[in-house]
């Protein structure tokens, strides 16, 4: 199954979001493309009760900082491998607990989390080795909940950046099913985002599972 790029890429893709930052936030952005995934994240968080979380590639914070503002958990790990994206996401909340590492070394202690999240930054990770990641830092049933666009769309690709294109993998909701399995997790739903708009359009798909082992 081909694999995002590996590490010799990290410092095409954390520039090239560094210098995106503030495209990133613009609320017409950000209404259509990310708070859709967000607030099934936030919805799935809550009814799970889920009170330790981290948000892996968090970008500038919105995500996190909802976490925290509306659900008001015991601790809210911001991460990504960006400091043009972390300076803007410590400037939007004091609450949250920002960490500039990598998903496939995130510094936390095994079992620090009781979810992990990740919303559009999937495709930019080394697969397994970020899964095997999630899976040291969350506690046993814990919740990983990845959002990632869906390539059999040919728009998928075109929504991303064009100085990072060439470097990032979209796995079909199959192969990212069969990721999720094989590092050791349970699939307990898989579907696409539901949106006000056609999902052509932002052909994105949520996958939910939990820790089994």
């Amino acid at each position: 199954m081909p694999q995002a790029p590996t590490r010799a890429f990290n410092s095409l893709v954390t520039s090239g979001w560094n210098r995106l930052a503030r495209v990133y936030n613009a609320p017409l952005v950000q209404r259509v493309a990310y708070q859709p995934p967000q607030d099934e994240i936030i919805d799935q968080l809550r009814r799970a009760g889920i009170r330790r979380i981290a948000d892996v590639g968090c970008g500038t914070g919105i995500l996190a900082s909802r976490i925290q503002r509306e659900l008001v958990p015991e601790v809210v790990y911001g991460c990504d491998a960006s400091i043009g994206m972390l300076q803007q996401a410590k400037a939007r909340s004091a609450e949250v607990d920002w960490i500039n590492r990598q998903a496939e070394d995130l510094g936390l202690p095994d079992g620090a989390v009781d979810a992990v999240v990740s919303t559009h930054a999937f495709h930019f990770f080394d697969h397994a080795a970020a899964l095997a990641e999630f899976h040291r830092i969350l506690a046993p049933g814990g919740l990983l909940a990845i959002v990632l666009n869906n390539p059999r769309s040919r728009f998928a690709r075109l929504l991303q950046p064009q100085p990072i294109q060439s470097v990032a993998y979209f796995p079909s909701p199959a192969q990212m099913r069969l990721l999720v399995e094989d590092a050791g997790f349970l699939v307990t739903e898989q579907r696409p985002v539901r949106r006000p708009i056609p999902a052509i359009l932002v052909p994105d798909v949520l996958t939910i599972a939990r820790r089994v082992d």
